[in-house]
């Protein structure tokens, strides 16, 4: 790589970092329901609480490579997982030993035994062309009494609209050369985003004998952080959007489901 190469990625990464950095200072100015992120909210405080609990069956919806669960957290309370996933590759990629059972299955074609103790999908809704089908199958695998813990994006937001009408491999660089961080995730891969609103996630849960324990939407994500001007825009947006839908402007959202006795 030749040097001038070098150095328009070093001055491309510092505007970038600046950008971000105003963007941040930005959202100091905003009441903290606009500043909680949802994914870190979901790691961080929602999910831990349904796992620190012995002995459960774990099905790991969509977690493929990166189950939710580390196997430290499997082996103190003595869990047992099941990753479900539709990529063979993506289980086999999983850290050793942390999948007691592998399930190769597109979720809203699968139906199950009944035996799961929580249900955890991260992420993954987003990605299944079918969320109908996707709630069915939870409500399938849980027992009565299971709880579901899922975080998923809401097609609501301006960066999933623009998700569903640029060209795939378009998209992908972009992403990958402006986020490099998020090639670990699921965001690379095809989005749907079927069903996937606060008001339609409640509908699916009803249907299928789930009740809806907490609901939390979320106003802030990090894909317009980059250039400062548009994320201003976007944030008066959201902060607008809020006033006239509600959680219908989430951008995330956080849902713990439970199976009807």
């Amino acid at each position: 790589m030749s040097q001038t190469s070098n150095q328009k990625k070093t001055l491309l990464r510092t505007f970038i970092d600046s950008q971000i950095w105003l963007s941040k200072k930005f959202d100091t100015l905003l009441p903290e329901v606009y500043r909680t992120d949802g994914n870190s909210d979901f790691i961080n405080n929602v999910a831990p609480k349904y796992v620190q609990h012995p002995t459960l069956k774990i099905y790991d919806l969509g977690g493929g490579s990166q189950p939710f669960v580390s196997l430290e957290q499997k082996e103190k309370y003595g869990h047992t997982i099941v990753g479900l996933d539709i990529d063979a590759d993506e289980l086999d990629a999983a850290p050793d030993g942390i999948y007691d059972e592998k399930i190769v299955a597109d979720l809203s074609q699968y139906k199950g035994a009944g035996d799961a103790d929580l249900v955890i999908c991260q992420a993954a809704l987003e990605h299944v062309h079918d969320n109908v089908g996707a709630f069915r199958a939870i409500a399938s695998v849980l027992k009565p009494g299971g709880k579901a813990v899922l975080f998923a994006p809401s097609r609501n937001a301006v960066f999933a609209r623009l998700n569903l009408v640029l060209p795939e491999a378009w998209k992908r660089k972009l992403l990958f050369k402006l986020f490099p961080h998020k090639a670990e995730g699921h965001d690379g891969f095809p989005a749907f985003y079927d069903h996937c609103t606060p008001s339609e996630f409640r509908k699916l849960a009803s249907r299928n004998g789930l009740n809806v324990e907490v609901m939390r939407p979320y106003y802030i994500s990090s894909y317009f952080q980059i250039f400062f001007p548009v994320y201003v825009l976007w944030r008066l947006w959201v902060v607008a959007f809020k006033a006239i839908a509600g959680e219908a402007a989430a951008e995330t959202m956080v849902f713990v489901l439970k199976k009807k006795d």
